[in-house]
């Protein structure tokens, strides 16, 4: 039987998979968009049903939480959390950048952490308490360990997903003008920017609004690389709202002050 890394991996793999059959007939995917006004297409129901299917085999008695299907029944001290495709807007719009995302959350902690970048063929994962690991998905035996940059160094500021919509431009930050003009401008990035703080490519990123499922894989992800997570109002756990993931505790609070005034 699978320990839990191995069946999120396993289950989020088989997921990627399948998004990436879609993917590669994105011209013909119709597109809807749920109240909130985001995008939904086929594609991220599908990729949730088929992660939802290896879990529920493997852990019958668990609960799962999905962005499209809600949860259901379960154990209450154990609930997996799925973005199926994380970036639907990207993935719609044929850019490469998005992501499936799976995490485990045991009596309130987030325990485990999977994301993949399906269309890079990259994978990160981490397990509270063993670190953060990097590697292709077709190669899991040859990971890396990963670690978030020096205090010492600067590695730059990565607001883009907070402060810029990717596909319109359009600035998307709630917080005052005179703070967002103050700010750096946003650098490119290639990879979801929560991993690259991860990763020891960036310093800092902010992302102004999401759902639990949004954060609860990477969160995991970036504090096992030795950086810090957190609500902007400090809460430590993943929830609605807006998130911050740093290279440092420091970076963090500093962060805070400047963003809340």
């Amino acid at each position: 039987m699978d320990d839990d890394l191995q069946l999120a991996r396993r289950a989020s793999l088989t997921g990627a998979e399948v998004g990436l059959r879609y993917f590669a007939a994105i011209a013909g995917l119709r597109r809807e968009l749920k109240l909130d006004g985001s995008v939904v297409t086929e594609a991220d129901r599908a990729v949730e049903a088929t992660i939802r299917e290896v879990l529920t085999a493997a852990r019958p008695g668990d609960a799962i939480l999905g962005e499209e299907g809600g949860q259901g029944e379960g154990a209450a001290r154990r609930r997996w959390i799925i973005d199926p495709i994380d970036g639907t807007a990207l993935f719609v719009e044929g850019d490469d950048r998005w992501l499936v995302l799976l995490a485990l959350e045991e009596d309130g902690e987030i325990v485990v952490g999977v994301a993949v970048v399906p269309a890079k063929g990259r994978i990160w994962w981490a397990r509270r308490g063993a670190g953060a690991f990097e590697a292709t998905t077709g190669d899991l035996d040859a990971a890396r360990r990963i670690q978030v940059a020096d205090d010492d160094t600067e590695h730059g500021l990565s607001l883009v997903p907070a402060l810029i919509d990717p596909v319109t431009g359009e600035n998307t930050v709630p917080y005052r003008p005179e703070v967002v003009a103050g700010l750096p401008p946003a650098l490119p990035w290639q990879l979801h920017p929560p991993l690259l703080v991860a990763r020891g490519d960036r310093d800092l990123a902010v992302q102004t609004s999401g759902q639990v499922w949004d954060f609860a894989a990477t969160s995991l992800i970036v504090v096992e690389a030795g950086g810090v997570y957190s609500g902007l109002a400090g809460n430590p756990q993943p929830a609605a709202g807006p998130s911050l993931f740093a290279r440092s505790a420091d970076l963090r609070d500093e962060t805070m002050r400047l963003l809340r005034g």
